[in-house]
Parts: structure tokens; C-alpha cells; sequence
């Protein structure tokens, strides 16, 4: 109704009460500006269409009311495409059930604890393959169970076949993504419940499983976590996990010698050379020219900088930002041949339907050559920019830049960060053209 006041969204992600030291929420829930369930369901059409330029438009002025986020999220992160029906969408559904459901079974004879409503934060098994039956390490592996279930899975363990590298490798990792687990969210009520902290361990476990590429990395707990809390089923919230990995998982990828994200950094510095350059001069004296302080904020999605539920906010709006209709087909690739409508990929995408900084990229022929940089990218940009001057003024080493951008936690406007990065954006482009 219009005129009547905000609401505030922390009710809808409680901070246990022992928690003071969080930063304070600043989305609120504005009625005719927030994208709320009335709207959400006016937009499809009476076989399930949905009209995704209208939303786009709703969540960039207001976000989502946290009572629909999970099933929006799922549109905004490429899992079905808006052009579908309700029963192509119930198919796909239910086929990726059962994907998930085969993928954890698998996992689950490889290592019972997968799917036992339990978790691990100690190693179980040497690099070689070697089970680890330490008494002490065993007991703290398996809280929760009894002496003898721990023996046996040990003697289950001994008793197979010389493990293949695939199976050491991921065992290897179990233990960090239950270390990773109990460290992530910890100020929700929600994760006073085992079984939630079960629940994110078992995704991040078979997700681990089958991108054997990208495996498991520190931080992807913290990407994970909003989806179990968003939708109450594992396998959609797997799902749309996996979604956003497509979009993150370079950054991720490391080899001997580098790591994923520095791609992206150098973006940064690009960006920041261009945009401030003096900025980028005093960084680079200072030993920074890297860029590896901003490290964090990419990996993680600024989730350090702000409040959980304004971090929720700052991902649906760049989301929205960045939105591409062809998301879908593009992450289905051949998979989706038996799907979609034959012909239905090679249509024209309406610029209408794409979100406001990917129309940018399209009038700015950023698809013609290589793939354009994530929004993700210019909101670090545009948090330098607005530091520029302290950062010049105060910084004397690179403690100092870390300490400045520190201070922004609890302190940053998504909104606002949002569409200062669509302001940086748009100067970059129009300066790079001229260069």
C-alpha cells in the first residue's frame, strides 16, 4: 500500500541474541518499491511466462521481499528460463532432484557420514590414501556418533580397494568444508540447528564431488549458506548454488602458480587506472599495485562487508543489473536440447528483458569480442573511488589501505554501491573508447 511505512527484513534472518558486534541491517521492506509475493505472481502469465523486464525493474528499485528471495533467485540466477511453463519448470525440477539425489547417493558410499545428518572437521584419510585412525582425530571427526560406528567406517575404509585420485582428493577436502561450515554465519539462529549445518555441509560435499575441476576453496561456504537458508529443499538449493558457481568458479580455480581472482583484480587495476589514476599511482608506490586487499570482496561478494541480509540484497540487484536471458540455455548447454522449444535459443533476446548494466555491454558491443567484467568488479571500483581521498591522504603502507577498507563494514548502501558501480561503469566504457 502506498504511503505505508517500511518494514525491517531482520526478523526474517534472526541474530542469535549473544551477537551484538553484527552490522546493522539497512534494507527495508518499502511497499511499491520492493518486489513483493502480489507482484511476483502478477508477472506470470496463466501457463507460467514470466514477464522478467518488469521484475528486473522492481528488484533494482527495491530488492525482494525475503518471503519469495529463494524462488526468485532462481530465475535471477539462470535456473529456468522465464519463457518456460509451470510443467517444463516442474520437469526440469524434478529431473534435478534426482540428479542431486544420484550424485549424493555416490557420495555416499564413498563416506557414510554424506547424508547422516552429521558432519566432519577432522582429516580422515592421508594424501596417500591411508586412513587416518587416529583415536583422538576419530572422536572429533564424529561427534555425535558412537565409538563403534567410527571403528567400522575406519575398517570400511581399510578394507576397499587402493583409492583412485579422485576419491583421495575429495576426501581430503571434507574435513576444511567442515571447519569452513561451523565458521560460516555463525550470528544466525538458523545454524544453532545441526541439521542445518548438516544440510550445508552435505551440498558443499557434492558439489565438491562433481566439479572435480574447481573442487572446494575456502569461501564457497559463504555462497552456499543463503540458498539452504532460502529454499527449504537440499536439491533446489543445491541447484542454485551450482548457478552461481558457473558465474564465480574462475575465481576459484587455482593452479601452482595463480589463482583465479587475479584475473579480476587486474580488471581492477585497469579500471582504477583509467578511472583514478592518481589513485592507482599511490597504490602501486605503496606496494598494492596487485590489488590483493581486494581480495575478499570478490571472492565472497562483499558478504564481509555488509549485513547478511544487505548482502542478500546488494547479490539480487547486481543480479538484476546483470541480467541475461539467455542465461539459462547458455548453462544447460547440450543438456537442454531435449527442453527447450526447437529454435527458441537462436531468437533475438529483447534488450527489454536483459537487466540495465548488461544493456550497456550490448549497446557498447562488449559480446562481440570477450566476455564482459561482472558488476562485482566496478562496485570495488566505485568503494575505491569513493575512499580515494582518505586512501590518499592516510595510507602510507598497505596495513593502512586494508585498515581504511575495513572501516566500510556495516557503513556500505547496496543501493547505493550499486549504482555508483553502474556510474563507474558507464564513465570506464565511454574513457576506454577514447584511449
Amino acid at each position: 500500500m502506498w504511503g505505508a511505512l517500511a518494514e525491517s527484513a531482520d526478523s526474517y534472518y534472526e541474530v542469535r541474541p549473544d551477537c551484538t558486534d553484527v552490522p546493522k541491517t539497512r534494507f527495508k521492506i518499502k511497499p511499491g518499491k520492493t518486489l513483493s509475493a502480489r507482484k511476483w505472481q502478477a508477472a506470470f502469465a496463466s501457463d507460467g511466462h514470466l514477464d522478467i523486464g518488469k521484475t528486473l525493474g522492481r528488484i533494482q528499485r527495491g530488492g525482494i521481499h525475503p518471503s519469495i528471495r529463494g524462488e526468485v533467485w532462481e530465475f535471477l540466477l539462470g535456473c529456468y528460463d522465464p519463457k518456460s511453463t509451470f510443467d517444463e519448470r516442474e520437469q526440469i525440477r524434478q529431473r534435478r532432484r534426482l540428479e542431486y539425489s544420484r550424485w549424493k547417493d555416490e557420495c555416499c558410499q564413498l563416506f557414510p557420514v554424506v547424508g547422516s545428518g552429521k558432519f566432519i572437521t577432522a582429516p580422515v584419510i592421508t594424501e596417500d590414501g591411508q586412513p587416518i585412525q587416529d583415536p583422538l582425530v576419530l572422536q572429533e571427526t564424529n561427534s555425535g556418533m558412537t565409538a563403534s560406528s567410527s571403528s567400522q567406517m575406519v575398517k570400511d575404509l581399510t578394507s576397499r580397494a587402493p583409492l583412485d585420485k579422485k576419491v583421495i582428493q575429495w576426501m581430503l577436502t571434507l574435513h576444511q568444508i567442515g571447519l569452513d561450515v561451523i565458521r560460516t554465519d555463525r550470528t544466525l539462529v538458523f545454524y544453532e540447528k545441526q541439521e542445518n549445518l548438516s544440510k550445508l555441509w552435505d551440498i558443499l560435499a557434492v558439489y565438491a564431488w562433481v566439479d572435480t575441476d574447481v573442487g572446494y576453496c575456502q569461501g564457497m561456504s559463504d555462497l552456499c549458506s543463503p540458498m539452504i537458508i532460502l529454499l527449504e529443499d537440499e536439491a533446489d538449493a543445491f541447484w542454485c548454488f551450482e548457478r552461481l558457481m558457473r558465474r564465480l568458479r574462475g575465481n576459484f580455480r587455482c593452479t601452482e602458480s595463480s589463482v583465479g581472482v587475479e584475473a579480476q583484480l587486474s580488471n581492477l587495476a585497469s579500471i582504477t587506472q583509467v578511472i583514478d589514476p592518481k589513485l592507482h599511482q599511490h597504490l602501486e608506490t605503496l606496494g598494492g599495485g596487485d590489488y590483493l586487499f581486494a581480495f575478499r570482496m570478490l571472492m565472497v561478494l562483499f558478504r564481509r562487508e555488509f549485513s547478511f541480509c544487505d548482502s542478500l540484497y546488494l547479490w539480487e540487484m547486481m543480479w538484476a543489473l546483470e541480467y541475461d536471458p539467455d542465461l539459462f540455455y547458455l548453462y544447460e548447454e547440450a543438456e537442454s536440447a531435449s527442453y527447450k522449444s526447437e529454435g527458441s535459443k537462436a531468437k533475438a533476446k529483447s534488450i527489454r528483458q536483459c537487466g540495465k548494466y548488461e544493456r550497456e555491454n550490448m549497446k557498447n558491443g562488449a559480446k562481440s569480442s570477450e566476455a564482459p567484467l561482472p558488476i562485482s568488479v566496478f562496485l570495488v571500483a566505485s568503494v575505491l573511488k569513493e575512499k580515494s581521498t582518505k586512501l590518499l591522504q592516510e595510507a602510507r603502507g598497505l596495513d593502512d589501505v586494508v585498515k581504511i577498507l575495513n572501516d566500510i563494514t556495516g557503513n556500505l548502501d547496496a543501493k547505493k554501491a550499486c549504482t555508483g558501480a553502474m556510474k563507474l561503469h558507464k564513465k570506464y566504457l565511454k574513457k576506454a573508447k577514447q584511449t
